[in-house]
């Protein structure tokens, strides 16, 4: 990622609160697909895991609650842009998994390890889809495995559902019911990044014991 790029993205997290305002300001209605496509991408694109997704949803939820943002409309946006976005990139992974590991020249990948992919999401795979919408970056790469891995659609459709609903409700709520206290306005950086820890904390914990067990 280019370092100017970076820079922009962190200050945009960092001060989601004061961007999200002028966007809204600046492009009225079309800031909710301007919403829509950033969701979408974090979940629906592989290279696009840097996103928001979390702190933002958070953020919208406390702007709706000063009217800023229609609520229902901006409910029923994030939910479908999460749905569609693990939608499509299941679809990449299954079109373009199989072709990976039937590439020769591609060294460490076996036809074995997508017998074993598909076997894991054929077992776990409802409970996988479910929790990973709760965990920044890996949510961007559980739809992709599940793809290569040819997990049935209609359990995965099921559970993408399922996982999408209770992310966008757990986050927009937390916002609305709290992201207007004086204490939290006040400390709404503070607040953003710790959301963005909290989020991260169970992906840091399992790539420490990994790295312990080897």
């Amino acid at each position: 990622m280019d370092a100017n790029i970076g820079l922009a993205l962190m200050d945009f997290v960092i001060n989601l609160d004061e961007h999200l305002v002028e966007l809204i300001n600046n492009y009225g209605t079309g800031a909710y697909l301007i919403l829509f496509m950033v969701i979408f991408c974090e979940t629906g694109l592989v290279v696009t895991p840097f996103l928001p997704g979390d702190s933002l949803i958070f953020v919208i939820g406390a702007l709706a609650a000063n009217g800023e943002i229609n609520l229902a409309a901006i409910i029923v946006l994030l939910m479908s842009a999460a749905i569609f976005g693990n939608l499509v990139n299941y679809q990449i992974g299954r079109f373009i998994g199989p072709k990976i590991f039937e590439t020769k020249s591609v060294r460490f990948l076996k036809r074995e390890y997508l017998i074993r992919t598909h076997n894991f999401y054929e077992k776990h795979g409802g409970k996988t889809i479910v929790i990973a919408r709760f965990l920044p970056i890996i949510r961007t790469f559980a739809p992709f495995v599940a793809g290569i891995g040819q997990m049935s659609y209609p359990r995965f459709l099921a559970y993408t559902i399922c996982g999408s609903v209770a992310w966008v409700a757990l986050f927009i709520t937390g916002g609305y019911l709290f992201g207007n206290i004086p204490i939290v306005q006040k400390n709404f950086t503070l607040v953003v990044l710790g959301i963005i820890f909290i989020s991260l904390l169970p992906a840091i914990i399992a790539f420490l014991k990994e790295r312990n067990h080897k």
